[in-house]
């Protein structure tokens, strides 16, 4: 092997370094996040009818202006084509039965500096080929939703999927070499001390916050905010929701393992893989509804936990035969999420080294295609007052 690149120290993993990584995987090889992102399509596909819903439920908007509709951390592909489709379709039936003019629609798809949105735009062109007549004007906003992202008053819908879970930032407290927050032995917050899952905690409350204040001064009155989230269950202290998943979850022990290999063939030192931190926090319906009341300005029209299985029966059944073939396609869905902060933190080569580790203890552990995975969300539609 090459002489690996340097990793950074955890006090040059800042807010700015992780906006230039903090995206999903792009392009369209195996480990992108185009073709990885099934279980965010079936997560999608079962909160549909809430989204249905509250477009059916809304009062039409003057079609005197476009109607505005925006999908915050849109990432790539089919999943936020599927979503816009679905609102400007159920408007544009709303208006056509109510016998007036039909207005124009524009579609904001947004997300960090980070994403591809080369390959977005790729993909929508291709796909409105298809489509013909267009049904909206799209184009691509860059920044986070944590910020302002467009003026006063002008979003009638806002969608997120499958992104609030990710944080602005690691907790600067965590970042803190020596203190109770400091999450020595881990990469992620599941099975961490009280003091790191508080941390990232306080960081969720703040975050989610700043997402609905800028929300609240963006959308019209009685326009549609929906958010789809990976959360955990009411009442549950754990991250995930029950053991079979906490074991087999993408960010927990086999992907410390993956960490631990590294430390222990000299590659890295523990301090390093201390660093590292995943900035992502499940959140409870109550700390969502919370934030909402403490924000103000939107009515909660229907807030649910749900649960994704990881994939279906009869894949499970084919895997078994072929295990190399499922730690191959296990280590593609993790990078999709995660490499490009890991390979932004370790370098390229520490990165490919890392994931090698995992699939290899994915491939070799038989128990793995014995349990199931489940990935909980939290779904909410609210109305803007």
């Amino acid at each position: 092997m090459e002489s690996p690149s340097l990793p950074m120290t955890p006090k040059d993993w800042t807010t700015t370094t992780l906006h230039r990584a903090c995206s999903m995987q792009g392009v369209e090889d195996d480990v992108s996040y185009v073709n990885n992102s099934d279980s965010q399509a079936l997560a999608i596909t079962l909160s549909k009818p809430i989204l249905i819903s509250s477009l059916q439920s809304i009062k039409l908007f003057s079609n005197n202006s476009p109607i505005r509709i925006t999908d915050l951390g849109c990432a790539t592909g089919s999943n936020t084509f599927t979503t816009v489709d679905t609102v400007v379709e159920t408007l544009l039936r709303r208006y056509t039965a109510g016998g007036g003019s039909i207005p124009e629609i524009e579609a904001f798809f947004s997300d960090l500096p980070s994403n591809d949105f080369n390959l977005l735009f790729k993909l929508l062109t291709e796909k409105q080929k298809v489509d013909s007549p267009t049904k909206y004007f799209a184009c691509g906003v860059a920044g986070s939703f944590y910020d302002r992202l467009f003026p006063r008053g002008t979003i009638h819908v806002a969608v997120s999927l499958s992104a609030l879970h990710w944080l602005s930032q690691i907790p600067e407290k965590v970042l803190e070499k020596g203190s109770k927050t400091w999450n020595k032995g881990k990469t992620w917050i599941e099975g961490a001390k009280k003091e790191v899952v508080d941390a990232y905690a306080e960081q969720s409350d703040q975050d989610l916050e700043n997402f609905l204040k800028c929300r609240k001064e963006e959308m019209v009155k009685g326009g549609v905010l929906f958010a789809l989230m990976a959360g955990r269950p009411s009442g549950s202290s754990s991250q995930l929701g029950d053991q079979d998943t906490r074991a087999k979850h993408p960010f927990t022990i086999t992907m410390e393992q993956a960490w631990q290999d590294l430390i222990d063939e000299g590659l890295i030192d523990e301090e390093t893989r201390d660093g590292f931190n995943i900035p992502a926090y499940m959140r409870s319906p109550e700390e969502v509804a919370v934030a909402i009341d403490r924000i103000g300005s939107f009515k909660i029209e229907k807030m649910e936990y749900m649960t994704v299985v990881e994939h279906s029966d009869a894949k499970k059944e084919e895997w078994k035969k072929d295990p190399v073939s499922y730690g191959r396609a296990r280590t593609s869905l993790v990078q999709a999420a995660i490499r490009p902060m890991v390979e932004a933190y370790l370098g390229p080569d520490l990165c490919n080294e890392l994931f090698k580790r995992y699939e290899n203890r994915v491939s070799t552990n038989q128990e793995f295609l014995h349990k199931t995975c489940f990935y909980g969300i939290v779904v909410f539609s609210a109305i803007r007052i």
